[in-house]
């Protein structure tokens, strides 16, 4: 006679290394937290979702962006970190001044256990279109958080503004280190090459290029899918120029897979086979 498996018995290996996830929730379902929890699972990582703002948008444009206060989702932070290892942190939309200063602080709290705890900054200063998705000046919100991070991902133009006095990516990248941060991947989508996307990595005393064909049509929740690929990588030990290789190749594909919801901007199809990568 067999002997009924007790609550402890169904934990069985491999335990998933946890990925705690802070961005605005889409209503559209294509980018922000959707995209990020979608990303995470999809490379063998589990997402802990934690909403810092909730936006009115659909595939293309934002309407408003309303921050979740500190108060409520620090609750929810506390209440899991309690209980939960968590292996890495990723950090995508956040609405305003006061949740960066607080996420500032969780991760400086965190890094006390686990100095070498991944911390990976999407610097979302805008959609795609350009509509804001914080208060006041991006630039400023995200001012507490980039020293504290691991790897920071902006695109052309966030590279621009978060480097306000320096021409080149070169000089943006070292702007950005400068202040703090370990890594730097300039994003080449907004570039005006009509063939190509070059991404750009940058760090102390490396640098590295990728080239990748470049798909029709125009994608949402592009950025955040790529940057969470790379926390999922991260939060298993993987080590930066393969997370770097391994995220982009497999975002490449799910941009490839993507699909429509309504006229505009296609979805990352997150759930595509990775069996060939």
């Amino acid at each position: 006679m067999s002997t009924p498996a007790k609550a402890n018995d169904m934990l069985v290996p491999p335990v998933r290394p946890c990925v705690m996830i802070f961005a605005g929730l889409d209503s559209s379902g294509g980018a922000g937290i959707q995209a990020d929890v979608e990303a995470v699972g999809a490379v063998g990582s589990h997402p802990l979702p934690i909403a810092t703002a909730l936006t009115v948008q659909d595939n293309d444009r934002v309407s408003a962006v309303n921050p979740v206060d500190a108060a409520i989702w620090r609750h929810q932070v506390d209440v899991l970190i309690e209980k939960i290892p968590i292996a890495a942190i990723k950090v995508g939309a956040i609405g305003n001044r006061a949740n960066a200063e607080a996420l500032a602080a969780l991760i400086v709290q965190l890094r006390k256990k686990q100095p070498e705890l991944p911390f990976i900054l999407d610097t979302v200063l805008g959609s795609g279109h350009g509509d804001l998705l914080t208060e006041g000046r991006a630039e400023h919100v995200l001012a507490p958080l980039i020293p504290l991070a691991t790897l920071v991902t902006p695109n052309l133009p966030e590279a621009a503004r978060l480097s306000p006095d320096a021409a080149s990516i070169d000089a943006q990248a070292k702007h950005l280190l400068a202040m703090g941060c370990e890594h730097v991947l300039i994003k080449g989508g907004h570039s005006d090459d009509p063939k190509q996307v070059v991404n750009h990595w940058f760090t102390n005393g490396t640098t590295r290029s990728w080239t990748w064909e470049r798909l029709d049509g125009a994608f949402h929740g592009s950025g955040c899918t790529l940057a969470s690929l790379f926390a999922g990588f991260l939060a298993q030990g993987m080590a930066m120029g393969e997370v770097l290789e391994k995220g982009q190749k497999i975002c490449q594909k799910m941009l490839a897979a993507s699909y429509a919801i309504a006229e505009g901007q296609r979805i990352p199809n997150r759930h595509v086979s990775l069996d060939t990568i």
